[in-house]
């Protein structure tokens, strides 16, 4: 069976970083893995979507629609605005991070009120979590990516060993122990939703 995740944020929130990651470990673990991103305008704070896709044999890094078992998201209407992707019994992780695009900061629309409660409406299997307060507390802001993909992870039946593997090959060597924290903060913070409902 293909493993299909899909990760959204906006420009400069380490998405791709994180897909790099996802391919990484899949890849340790010995499965065949394609990946693609989107990321428009994103160094101006557009859309980024990076979809990777992993099993024994994969022949497309496309995501069809409805067959993400994950949607990892940074930012919270990036997750409403890609959940297409998401499978009936996918896992949603979002981030409370609320980005407010530019035609909203001027007046041209309204950025939608959004929250936990709207959210579970949409998404029945759902982790909302504070990643950026997380990482900052830690100490890194930018770890927030890897508080995402430790949530992520309890979903996607890959080892803990190979995660942390993948971060060791992906950021660079001072940050490695901050996103490997950042990464064991998320997945716990996953198992105990998972383990109180």
């Amino acid at each position: 069976m293909t493993t299909s995740v899909v990760l959204v944020g906006v420009g400069g929130q380490g998405i791709l970083l994180a897909s790099e990651i996802v391919a990484q470990a899949a890849v340790l673990v010995g499965f065949d893995v394609k990946t693609n991103e989107v990321h428009g305008m994103a160094q101006r704070g557009g859309s980024v979507v990076a979809q990777i896709r992993f099993g024994r044999e994969v022949f497309s890094p496309l995501v069809p629609s409805k067959s993400a078992q994950v949607l990892g998201s940074l930012e919270r209407i990036e997750g409403l605005r890609n959940i297409d992707y998401l499978a009936s019994d996918g896992l949603a992780v979002i981030s409370s991070q609320k980005i407010v695009p530019v035609t909203s900061s001027t007046g041209g629309v309204s950025y939608p009120d959004v929250d936990e409660k709207l959210l579970l409406r949409y998404f029945p299997k759902l982790v909302y979590i504070d990643a950026v307060e997380l990482a900052t507390a830690m100490g890194n802001p930018k770890a927030a990516n890897t508080i995402l993909l430790g949530a992520m992870a309890t979903k996607l039946m890959l080892p803990v060993e190979a995660w942390i593997e993948a971060i060791k090959k992906s950021v660079k060597e001072k940050f490695i122990d901050i996103n490997i924290t950042a990464f064991k903060k998320g997945y716990a913070i996953a198992e105990e939703k998972k383990n109180s409902e």
